[in-house]
């Protein structure tokens, strides 16, 4: 599939398939639209008139057009309220536009919409972002393709200039999210801590990163005793994965991006139960996959910073050797743990690889895992929590996810709530009481942070989708890494 983007009108393109982005406020036709309506015989308001299109954000209607015409079918797409159209708007108005050029079997789509923002390269990424990502259909485990490959090969981005180096990034990005989309929904017996290592190394190769990998051995001589007690059960050995970009030039600011690695999660010996989800336990390394998906956009993307990817990756299975409940372990910066819960498990690998991340001497730690059921809980399946107590990093943080169109709600890090990991025996429990629990989760990282700025994402609900939404399809979405991306070249911008 190419995109091309050029001042070409919507008055002059031919193809298989226009569609037009029209928001609520553009009905009556007007200007362009009417003059579009007038050369194809009333047939764009006709056909708004017979499904009582409204504009309505997301809504779609198609009809072709008499032979003869530039065109062989012709389409509309809501963008909704004129004052509330976003880059996101835009990027949901192209995916489903490209849905419903497959649909209807066109090899070419020619895509008018307004340009928000007044902003022409922003216009021309969030379309090229959101036709690409609604494109991509991972089949890779199914013998027979029953959706087939999609018939779209030419996108036409039309009264928009060219925006060769927009359609580089849109293109750089979803990079990225596609590579964490395809590791989330890979199977466990598949994407193994190795393969998240050999993953990383393919990036690093590819892209010129530099890439440590600590084995067991190393990791042990580091003190990292609570991201191995999590690891000791596993067949599989354990990946603590360091990859690093640094820009050409003297970096101006130093970033760690620390992702949840877990493979695997059967709950350990506290092993999850019957209705609890285990079988989608392949989803825990989200963070992890997303983690790398920024590391290939940002490869691609160049910002002049550096940036630290980090993740503790291992499996939390059942053994004869496995971390019992009420085992103590000790983590790399010398606090102790008492495990009250197995399935707690992600939070003791995020312990060794923050303090691994702060040793580093960065301006800036970001980690996310889908760590807690609690925030899905709270948030629901579409919207990430976002924790911290630095004013800065957070408003940054959120800043690029308005950007990405990506959801997050900042929760509260109440301390009066650390009261409920406190043990007799230990520095601390790994789980505390119920209510609270994402909460909780948070303070518990806290410790392994000293006085770097931090902020934790619990991406637990959004790395997975059971359904078509936007330009998601169902199975990993890639959830974080535009907003990962987004954060590091606003970093990088700003210096």
């Amino acid at each position: 599939m190419e995109f091309h983007a050029s001042g070409t009108s919507c008055l002059d393109w031919s193809g298989d398939a226009l569609i037009l982005g029209l928001s609520e406020d553009a009905i009556p036709l007007s200007g362009t639209l009417a003059e579009l309506n007038s050369r194809v015989s009333g047939l764009l308001q006709e056909l708004i008139d017979e499904v009582e299109f409204t504009g309505k954000a997301g809504s779609t209607a198609i009809t072709r057009v008499g032979s003869g015409a530039k065109v062989r079918k012709l389409g509309v797409v809501g963008l909704g309220a004129t004052d509330a159209i976003t880059a996101d708007t835009l990027r949901r108005a192209a995916a489903a536009a490209a849905r419903l050029a497959k649909k209807e079997k066109c090899a070419s789509l020619g895509l008018s919409v307004p340009t928000v923002q007044n902003d022409a390269a922003l216009t021309v990424q969030a379309l090229a972002e959101g036709a690409t990502l609604a494109l991509h259909q991972d089949n890779r485990f199914k013998s027979e393709d029953k959706n087939g490959k999609t018939t779209v090969e030419h996108i036409h981005l039309l009264d928009l200039s060219d925006q060769d180096s927009s359609l580089q990034a849109a293109q750089a990005i979803c990079d990225g999210v596609i590579l964490a989309r395809e590791l989330v929904s890979a199977p466990a017996n598949l994407v193994t801590p190795e393969t998240l290592a050999q993953t990383a190394q393919d990036i690093a190769t590819a892209h010129g990163l530099e890439l440590e990998i600590l084995e067991r051995e190393q990791c042990e001589a580091l003190g990292m005793g609570a991201y191995l007690g999590v690891a000791q059960a596993s067949d599989l050995p354990p990946k603590f994965i360091h990859l690093t970009y640094k820009p050409s030039g003297t970096p101006t600011r130093k970033l760690a991006i620390v992702g949840k690695g877990l493979t695997f999660d059967s709950g350990g010996l506290n092993i999850k139960g019957a209705g609890s989800g285990i079988e989608m336990m392949k989803i825990d390394m989200g963070g992890a996959a997303a983690t790398l998906g920024a590391a290939k956009a940002i490869a691609q993307l160049k910002p002049n910073v550096e940036v630290h990817f980090i993740s503790a990756a291992a499996e939390n299975m059942i053994s004869g050797n496995a971390m019992r409940p009420g085992d103590i372990l000790t983590a790399s910066n010398g606090k102790t743990i008492e495990v009250n819960n197995t399935d707690a498990e992600g939070r003791l690998t995020l312990a060794d690889a923050l303090v691994f991340a702060e040793k580093l001497g960065v301006d800036a730690i970001v980690d996310l895992a889908t760590l807690t059921g609690a925030c899905i809980i709270a948030l629901g399946d579409d919207i990430a929590g976002l924790f911290s107590e630095n004013e800065e990093l957070a408003g940054a943080i959120a800043a690029a996810a308005k950007t990405t169109g990506e959801k997050f709600w900042r929760l509260p890090m109440e301390e009066k709530y650390f009261d409920g990991l406190k043990s007799i025996v230990a520095d601390m429990k790994n789980t505390g009481p119920r209510p609270g629990g994402s909460i909780t989760a948070a303070l518990f990282l806290k410790q392994f942070v000293t006085s770097t700025p931090w902020v934790h994402l619990d991406v637990a609900g959004p790395v997975w989708t059971e359904k078509e939404s936007g330009y998601n399809n169902p199975g990993g979405t890639g959830f974080g890494v535009r907003t990962l991306v987004q954060w590091v070249l606003a970093q990088s911008a700003a210096a």
